[in-house]
């Protein structure tokens, strides 16, 4: 059995917090007077997870098989903070593979496992670093970045951090969103990540980076040699059918079926085992509705509705 290990990590400065609280009123800005007073009122200290053992890491091995190369390194690097005693923070993670092979997955399962907050910010849908670093309180509509957000206003001071198509990131020369990244990523400069909006230094040293991309292309080098990068393969057969099985007992249990039977025939596992996890859920959730609506305890191939059988289906009336 493992538990969740916590200890206390001070992230802000609440003298500098008072301080810009005093430089909000002079500006007449009630925005930043109240989120400083929300930041005066939860306090400077926030939760670091550590769990006690690297078995914790297991449950991991059977939901994203394909994952074993990063969670070979990350077992050994939980194991030599449980031997010191130091947070669990290794170096940031860029999980390189096509779409649908479960990354954003496994970014939410490893958050999961260690304790903390997940946080997702897609870099294909950012025009501007400002979602990340923020935007200057003195323009409209000025708010803080998703990374401030969270280590303000979350509990942990080690949330999982997931930055979703890195290599799709755009952006103008004043607002590139990749820029600030040079300083998140590295351990030092990160312990004084400042937000445009709140104006306080964050120590934001303590976040679990996780990137994925579909390929290197566009990534600069210099950022590249900021992160351990794993190439993630496709499930193999074998793997996508136990993953197959996780997804189809999880949805018995979710939708309270309990007269559908527990186990998939071979059959419909052969079908399911060509598609990406991404699909399945969905997959399998239309084939128990199919299974369900004539009356059927179990599934059957044809229950499996791939996209590719799509257009030999026609709509019935």
């Amino acid at each position: 059995m493992t538990i969740t290990l916590a200890r206390s990590h001070t992230i802000y400065s609440v003298k500098a917090v008072e301080s810009a609280q005093e430089r909000a009123r002079a500006l007449k800005s009630p925005e930043l007077e109240v989120f400083y007073e929300d930041m005066l009122e939860k306090g400077a200290e926030r939760f670091v997870t550590t769990p006690s053992s690297t078995a914790a890491l297991q449950p991991l091995y059977e939901d994203c098989p394909n994952f074993r190369e990063v969670l070979d390194d990350l077992k050994r690097y939980l194991g030599l903070s449980i031997a010191g005693g130091a947070s669990f923070n290794v170096m940031p993670v860029l999980l390189l593979g096509d779409p649908g092979v479960g990354k954003t997955h496994f970014g939410k399962r490893l958050a999961a496992v260690l304790g903390t907050e997940f946080e997702f910010i897609s870099m294909n849908a950012l025009s501007a670093g400002f979602v990340i670093t923020g935007s200057s309180s003195t323009w409209k509509g000025a708010k803080c970045g998703k990374v401030a957000e969270r280590l303000v206003r979350g509990k942990f001071a080690n949330p999982v951090v997931l930055l979703d198509e890195v290599e799709k990131a755009t952006g103008s020369t004043q607002s590139d969103p990749m820029a600030a990244l040079y300083q998140l990523l590295e351990p030092e400069t990160s312990r004084a990540f400042h937000d445009e909006f709140i104006d306080v230094d964050l120590d934001a040293s303590q976040v679990f980076w996780v990137l994925t991309a579909n390929s290197l292309d566009g990534i600069p080098p210099a950022l590249l040699s900021r992160m351990a990068v794993y190439e993630v393969p496709a499930p193999t057969t074998d793997e996508a059918a136990g993953i197959a099985k996780r997804v189809y007992n999880g949805l018995l249990k979710e939708l309270k079926l309990k007269h559908v039977d527990e186990d998939l025939p071979d059959s419909v596992l052969d079908k399911l085992s060509t598609i990406s996890p991404r699909e399945m859920r969905k997959t399998l959730l239309d084939g128990l509705g199919f299974a369900v609506a004539e009356g059927r305890t179990a599934l059957v191939p044809d229950d499996v509705r791939l996209k590719s059988e799509a257009g030999k289906r026609r709509i019935g009336f």
